[in-house]
């Protein structure tokens, strides 16, 4: 089936978490009024459909290939890039003097939910060049800026990022790249590169790689790493495509899903002829990369809450459709729809209540930057960089880890034919798999959020949020039994995350290594309970409609959530601490022999 965008959701999410009406009082955010994100939002939605939705299943199945050095993709793409950049998507949340959209990262949260969600593959492509947009406004000089950024903006230009060596991976500092000075402003750029999204490819007239390498005599180890502007094309005088650079693609990954994203081995300087610009100062590689990653770090989870998003729809509507077996007392004439047993309500319900709280999450990730882009308190937009330094490794780790999951529900839901190819359940479930990998493994998000983001503000920032649920469990107090077991379950996983949390920072302070060893369970734990407060936030809102007088299901539907999602995800909030805290000692011990044994 076609991808549908849940545009009430998205709207009802952007309103009562991400906040739109507060949003668009703050300078520089006038788009960010509610009618103006329901337009957006509606016209998104047709593309998504229309446009990339039908390209889904066609892109899996060819693919993309190298002709005569460059990569073609699937039947198709191109043109829909082609329309999707003229109707401005590629720039929608980039300041309107560089020719972007001027609007809001929570609106744009959600059109890129859509973009994702209908066409997984496609979307990379944007992804990477809205990254290192993000790297070029925040490092690049005012004559790399009027170059690059206009024609970026607009998807003229795309871009990607070369990071990743054969030698190193989540190791940057173990690249082996090399830049060497001109003694004219530029560098010659060596090295190869692999699993580079989008390295090549025809639907932009140019790329701009952004390449880190290392300047002779560079420190050893990731504080000697530079980046650099490498283009495809080398811009002429009149800043056009002009003589092709020193680089190439040197083959196509083959790879579990993702098939019509081409991951790309890319080489640089063959003849010694590859011209790059310096990107930031000397050796500061790290410090624009990680303006790179971050902002690719929430797209990421955006992709994981998109798949899931798109798997429940399609395992919904096959429940639905699909009669197979009976009720207890039916005769053995009779048969219903598989949504009619309890076991597969009880799995769309798990895959609908955790992507709506993943929506909530992304969005309110987006929201956060907003504010702390344009709050004119100086204490306060410092407070909300702060929060969205604290969500992130969430956003990213838990979308795809929860995204992998409901894929995989969404197979089980179709049963055999989940495993077959051509109901497309399958796909869903190999483009997730990826996601959990790219841009820092969650691994390594869950070891961030406990090495760095918790002790944000001297801690200051987790116990602001921690607060914020206790203010919802008041209200959740006065809420009535509808929301009782959100109230109970909120309640306790909470408390069991505080000493948590006060345990893994004292354990930090005396062995690092006993409190990685439980950072995954901890971050799952709290990822978890933000969920179940940003749900318990939408259900009062809900439960404010109907009291109202609202009759639309749609606000029933979200109290259903809260309550599933409390009763079957933050019941085991409690269980996620305890494991946190304990097997350090076992996992310290599990040398290679004993696990070979």
């Amino acid at each position: 089936m076609e991808y549908q965008a849940p545009v009430k959701d998205m709207s009802f999410v952007l309103r009562h978490v991400a906040d739109l009406d507060g949003l668009s009082q703050l300078p520089g955010l006038a788009n960010a009024d509610p009618e103006t994100a329901t337009a957006v939002l509606d016209e998104a939605a047709k593309f998504s459909a229309g446009v990339l939705s039908p390209l889904n299943r066609n892109g899996d199945k060819q693919g993309a290939r190298i002709e005569n050095g460059t990569v073609r993709t699937a039947d198709g793409f191109a043109d829909a890039y082609k329309q999707f950049v003229a109707a401005g998507w590629n720039g929608m949340p980039f300041a309107e003097e560089i020719g972007g959209g001027g609007m809001p990262w929570a609106t744009t949260m959600a059109v890129q939910e859509m973009i994702q969600a209908a066409n997984l593959s496609f979307s990379l492509c944007p992804l990477l060049t809205q990254g290192a947009i993000d790297a070029i406004i925040a490092h690049g000089t005012p004559e790399q800026k009027a170059l690059y950024l206009p024609k970026m903006v607009s998807g003229q230009w795309s871009g990607s990022m070369n990071l990743t060596e054969p030698q190193a991976g989540s190791d940057v500092g173990a690249l082996k790249s090399k830049a060497v000075p001109n003694g004219d402003g530029t560098y010659r750029i060596s090295g190869m590169k692999i699993f580079i999204t989008y390295g090549e490819h025809d639907m932009a007239e140019n790329i701009v790689h952004l390449v880190l390498a290392r300047l002779p005599d560079a420190p050893a180890g990731t504080k000697g790493i530079s980046l650099f502007i490498v283009p495809k094309f080398l811009p002429d005088a009149d800043g056009n495509p002009g003589k092709r650079n020193d680089l190439r693609v040197v083959s196509l990954e083959h790879k579990l899903g993702i098939h019509a994203s081409p991951t790309c081995v890319m080489s640089y300087g063959d003849n010694g002829e590859c011209i790059g610009w310096l990107l930031g100062g000397e050796n500061q590689g790290m410090r624009c990369m990680f303006t790179m990653m971050n902002n690719a770090r929430l797209s990421v989870g955006c992709q994981g809450l998109a798949i899931a998003e798109r798997a429940y729809q399609q395992a919904l509507d096959y429940a639905e459709n699909r009669k197979q077996g009976r009720l207890p007392g039916m005769n053995a004439e009779q048969h219903v729809s598989i949504i009619e047993h309890p076991d597969v309500r009880r799995n769309l319900l798990l895959m609908k209540s955790q992507t709506e709280a993943l929506r909530a999450l992304i969005y309110l990730n987006g929201a956060a930057i907003d504010r702390a882009h344009h709050e004119t308190d100086k204490a306060a937009a410092g407070d909300w960089k702060a929060l969205v330094e604290l969500l992130t490794p969430l956003s990213k780790a838990w979308s795809t880890d929860v995204g992998v999951e409901v894929a995989s529900i969404g197979v089980q839901i179709h049963g055999g034919m989940g495993f077959i190819e051509e109901t497309g359940a399958a796909q869903h479930y190999r483009d997730a798999r990826i996601l959990p990998i790219y841009e820092g493994t969650n691994g390594i998000q869950a070891i961030d959020l406990v090495g760095r983001k918790l002790g944000l503000q001297g801690g200051e920032t987790v116990q602001r949020l921690f607060a914020a649920i206790d203010g919802i469990l008041q209200k959740l107090d006065a809420a009535g039994p509808e929301l009782a077991a959100m109230r109970a379950e909120l309640g306790k996983a909470v408390a069991a995350l505080r000493g948590t949390t006060e345990w893994i920072v004292g354990a930090l302070g005396k062995d690092a290594n006993v409190a990685l060893a439980g950072a995954t369970p901890f971050h799952r734990a709290f990822s978890e309970t933000v969920g179940g407060w940003l749900l318990a936030r939408l259900a009062l809102a809900a439960k404010a409609e109907i009291a109202a007088g609202s009759t639309d299901p749609y606000f029933q539907s979200k109290l259903l959530s809260a309550r599933f999602y409390a009763e079957q995800v933050l019941s085991a909030v409690p269980g996620r601490c305890a494991s946190a805290r304990s097997s350090a000692a076992d996992i310290q011990a599990a040398n290679a022999d004993l696990l070979r044994a």
